[in-house]
């Protein structure tokens, strides 16, 4: 369907229009709400989110800092939020092959102490996050997928456009065809999380990250398991680095224990990796049969499996937070802090810093303008130091490895104790963005992973399954290859196709064409919306779109 047959879409005006509802998103739309009525006035704020309800969407280890909650709801334990399970063992390991070192606690900088964190389902928090903002007057409106940016004549944004329903395979109008809603807002807030398709275009379109290193990423895998209750450790907090992933690559696991019987099982891979045949994700199975690992899963069961990006860039790679009538929140704009693995507490406060500066534009009568007072909170904040003082780690990691870079990061992170932001009294710089990373697959051998068992490992789109995933499958592909032969040309033929290693989800494949040669085939059903293939694919040429509302996948608990 061409835009010229499609009927006018259906508008309404609000103050604020919220794009995500992830800590980020809940938390501006919650302190608009506080605001609102500690000044006796009233805002009209809706909040959409993808995800069949809020939280179907969340991913994340998790262990959070409370900082977050603890300014936006300090009364959240009499309020009754789902954050229960304190972290009572804090363990740090690098894995050889057979063994492992435990790295003494005493050594850590203090910045990677968890004392004071919590464990928790952060879809749960979400979703408690969303009945608080829902009672205070927040407008939330789940299974509306924000597809469009809407533009005023002079250029600044006038809000957002919700995504049609109905469109077949074809481009063609099935029964119960429905045009998107226009949502006009005096401001809009984009918080989608990592590499969010309209933070994307927004920061291209007014060059938001022009002075800073490109963002960096990690795709990160988790499993959640219920498992025997004597291998239950509530409120152990328990991270590796090393095998099964060579030195020269980043990253690591996580496995964290809380509810009944419940235990978060990890991986990250950071997308800076350059051999086309690592596959993350059989890496991740992999790590599971470590001999200091695989004890723990012994009579258990896996009961949820996702995926998702993670914003590794950090300091040097936040770009401008404003633009014409809005701002990036949370992870749209990368406030990850990658050593500690943390970054709902640092949404939820650049979520509280821009609703307040967006609240008092509202109450100057002003609209679609710059909100320069959250980039000036910003750099006065707690997310500011907590970004700087660990700016260092990523960039080390990438060039020296992760013995030596990661070694000489925890003395930038010492001296950064001491005094903070300055560490070693430079910032290194990123480099090259993840998609310049791999090399030509004629530089390396093919890597055989084992065969999954079932049992404590498994394939992908078995895992696929417990991530319950849906589409609906009569619509356009929302994947979007620009240019198929290029796709043949350099991503197969260069690179030896790693898009079937680098999504964690089974949704690309080249298969024969039946004339010699091969096809891609894309599986968008199987999509879990992680955005590995939108950041990772060597030639940018694969953009990540949404797909029709409410579809993806569904995180209970995870």
């Amino acid at each position: 369907m061409t835009d010229a047959s499609l009927p006018a879409r259906e508008a309404m005006e609000v103050d604020v229009v919220i794009v995500g509802g992830g800590p980020a998103g809940l938390a501006t739309g919650i302190r608009l709400m506080q605001q609102a009525k500690s000044h006796g006035t009233e805002l009209n704020v809706v909040l959409i989110e993808k995800g069949s309800e809020v939280g179907a969407h969340i991913l994340s280890g998790a262990v959070i800092d409370p900082i977050g909650i603890n300014s936006l709801m300090p009364d959240w334990q009499r309020l009754g939020a789902p954050i229960e399970t304190k972290v009572t063992d804090d363990r740090f390991f690098y894995l050889g092959p057979a063994g492992s070192l435990r790295l003494p606690n005493f050594a850590m900088p203090p910045l990677m102490s968890n004392h004071g964190n919590y464990i928790v389902s952060l879809g749960a928090v979400c979703k408690w996050l969303s009945e608080q903002a829902e009672a205070m007057g927040l407008q939330i409106f789940p299974g509306f997928a924000g597809a469009e940016v809407l533009y005023n004549p002079d250029g600044s944004v006038a809000g957002v456009a919700t995504g049609d329903m109905g469109i077949s395979k074809d481009g063609k109008a099935k029964s119960g065809f429905a045009r998107g809603m226009e949502i006009r807002a005096r401001y809009t807030i984009i918080a989608e999380g990592a590499r969010g398709s309209l933070a994307k275009q927004l920061i291209n379109r007014f060059e938001l990250d022009k002075g800073r290193d490109p963002q960096k990423y990690g795709l990160g895998m988790k499993e959640l398991w219920e498992v025997a209750p004597d291998k239950h450790q509530p409120g152990l907090v328990m991270h590796t680095m090393g095998w099964p992933l060579a030195d020269r690559f980043g990253g690591g696991s996580f496995q964290y224990h809380f509810g009944k019987n419940l235990v978060s099982l990890g991986f990250v891979v950071h997308l800076n990796y350059d051999n086309p045949y690592l596959s993350p994700y059989d890496e991740f199975q992999r790590m599971k049969t470590h001999p200091d690992i695989r004890g723990i899963f012994d009579g258990g069961k896996r009961i949820a499996y996702g995926a998702r990006a993670i914003t590794e860039g950090g300091f040097q790679s936040v770009p401008e937070l404003v633009f014409p009538g809005g701002a990036l929140v949370g992870c749209s704009a990368g406030f990850v802090n990658v050593p500690r693995i943390k970054g709902s507490h640092n949404a939820i406060l650049t979520g509280m810093m821009a609703a307040e500066a967006c609240f008092a534009a509202l109450q100057a009568g002003r609209s679609h303008d710059r909100l320069d007072a959250y980039t000036e909170a910003y750099k006065g904040s707690s997310v500011h130091m907590d970004l700087k003082r660990v700016r260092n780690i990523k960039p080390l990691w990438s060039r020296l490895g992760t013995r030596l870079g990661v070694g000489l990061g925890a003395v930038d992170m010492w001296l950064n104790t001491i005094i903070p932001g300055v560490g070693l009294g430079y910032t290194m710089k990123h480099g090259k963005a993840d998609y310049q990373t791999l090399k030509p697959a004629s530089w390396f051998k093919p890597i055989v992973y084992p065969k999954a068992d079932g049992k404590l490992t498994f394939d992908k789109l078995t895992n696929v399954a417990f991530s319950g995933t849906n589409h609906e499958e009569d619509q356009p592909v929302h994947l979007k290859v620009a240019d198929m032969a290029l796709q043949v040309s350099s991503e197969l033929d260069s690179f030896a196709g790693p898009s079937n290693r680098y999504c964690p989800a089974g949704v690309y494949e080249w298969v024969d064409n039946g004339a010699g040669g091969k096809r891609f085939q894309i599986n968008a059903q199987n999509c879990v919306h992680c955005k590995t293939c939108d950041i990772k694919d060597p030639n940018q040429n694969i953009n990540w779109t949404v797909p029709e509302g409410s579809g993806g996948p569904v995180y209970p608990g995870m």
